[in-house]
């Protein structure tokens, strides 16, 4: 009954574990970055530069709303893969009632507070005039849709808690390629512009939620019989416990991107946009370290209840290395195709086309130089969420806007604008640092639990 379109990860090689787990999850992740690639290829080719500028601008309070998500339903995911890993399938199922709740009333707080804050964050972030209007119509169809953000999300987190890697990445797949047809409808077809942009996210991440639902019905262990109906307070304060401070973690990280944001939005047009478009596949190169991120939490929650600290450093050290590897060759991509790719999302003829185009490939190149640092950070701080610890993480995300903030207002003074593209590359550092020592520390201790 445990074994049915789920994985248990107590027992095998590592290694080969966490790729199999992982490349599902990093085609599934490909797939739904697509939705911002396609419609940021569609509105930069079809609309206008400052479309795909006004896209830009709305990156790091879409990040907050997804971060914020993301985080909350992972800590879920946590409690769940360990009661998955116990063999405790009443506490499991009872967790999984306690999450759907959580979801429900995060999303309806989300969409209330999101309303009312687009507006004023648009104004301190110094929005350019000449793409406000776009920005906010795009954020307020997008906050006004969280409910199913959070929907596909809780459902997803629940199947990879359980193992099921494949199950998200079909949702992903039908999801993005629904995205493709909506964009090409709303944007090309009924000429909406931005709004069709997001209304055809809006109604992709739908079928995503729906298809994720489906494969959770089908897993015996996941039924509630009324038994398990039952609000269960210590599993549900477990679960915020979790997911709260993974969420904030994502809003301490977006608060520094938001500093750069309103920095970027002060050096013009023409930067922003360059900006905005190697964003897009630097998102993309990304996407490999977040799925080995997401490997390793399942398979430290799931292990962390047989106290085998040998098994979990076999885990991180294999994650490690993988991810290690992977971002090279994404270092490679930046260096020799950067440019070409950040062409394809702005028009040959436009104004300025060139600098635009420089200002991109001259971001991708500084971050090709520390992106294994990046994958590095995404293992150290999985593992240690899958170890029960969600305050560190949250800790490192400072550090992160430490180093964001002070590159933003002060490195840009000494060395200009560039002084942005380095405050990536140092925030990564510095949270490596803090990461990789807790790391360590934490799975010596683990011995005798």
């Amino acid at each position: 009954m445990i074994k049915t379109n789920t994985k248990d990860m107590t027992i095998g090689s590592p290694a080969r574990l966490l790729l199999t787990f992982s490349m599902p999850l990093m085609l599934g992740n490909l797939f739904q970055q697509l939705y911002t690639f396609v419609d940021a290829l569609i509105v930069g080719q079809c609309v206008s530069a400052h479309a795909l500028a006004a896209l830009g601008a709305t990156e790091w309070l879409t990040f907050i709303m997804f971060g914020v998500i993301s985080g909350m339903t992972q800590g879920c995911s946590v409690v769940i893969a360990r009661f998955f890993g116990e063999k405790r399938i009443e506490l499991l199922k009872k967790a999984v009632y306690a999450c759907l709740w959580l979801a429900a009333a995060g999303a309806v707080l989300f969409v209330l507070v999101g309303q009312i804050i687009i507006g004023p964050m648009l104004e301190i972030l110094r929005t350019p005039v000449e793409v406000h209007g776009m920005t906010q119509t795009y954020l307020r169809i997008l906050y006004a849709a969280v409910p199913v953000t959070f929907f596909y999300n809780i459902t997803a987190a629940i199947l990879r808690a359980l193992g099921n890697s494949k199950k998200p990445l079909h949702a992903m797949m039908i999801a993005s390629l629904g995205n493709i047809v909506f964009d090409l409808f709303f944007v090309m077809g009924l000429n909406m512009g931005i709004a069709g942009a997001a209304l055809g996210t809006v109604l992709a991440q739908i079928l995503a939620a729906v298809y994720c639902l489906a494969a959770v019905r089908k897993i015996e262990i996941c039924r509630l019989g009324k038994e398990s109906r039952v609000l269960d307070g210590r599993i549900l304060r477990e679960e915020i416990k979790m997911g709260i401070p993974m969420g904030v973690q994502n809003i301490i990280t977006a608060i520094g991107g938001l500093v750069v944001q309103a920095t970027v939005n002060g050096f013009g047009i023409l930067f922003l946009t360059g900006y905005a478009a190697a964003n897009k596949l630097y998102v993309l190169l990304e996407i490999a370290a977040t799925s080995y991120g997401q490997g390793i939490l399942t398979y430290t929650a799931q292990n962390i209840g047989n106290g085998d600290a040998k098994r979990i450093r076999g885990g991180l050290y294999a994650a490690l290395l993988i991810g290690a590897a992977t971002a090279l060759i994404m270092s490679g991509i930046m260096v020799f195709a950067g440019g070409d790719i950040v062409g394809l999302f702005i028009k040959e003829h436009e104004n300025g086309a060139e600098e635009m185009i420089r200002v991109g490939y001259h971001y991708l190149c500084v971050l090709s130089l520390g992106f294994p640092l990046l994958y590095w950070l995404y293992v150290f701080r999985a593992c240690i969420q899958g170890m029960g610890d969600s305050i560190i993480p949250m800790l490192s995300s400072l550090v992160q806007v430490f180093m964001r903030v002070m590159c933003a207002l002060l490195l840009t003074r000494m060395v200009g604008k560039e002084g942005i593209f380095w405050g990536e590359v140092l925030a990564w550092t510095g949270a490596d640092l803090l990461l990789s020592f807790i790391c360590v520390k934490r799975i010596s201790r683990i011995h005798g639990t």
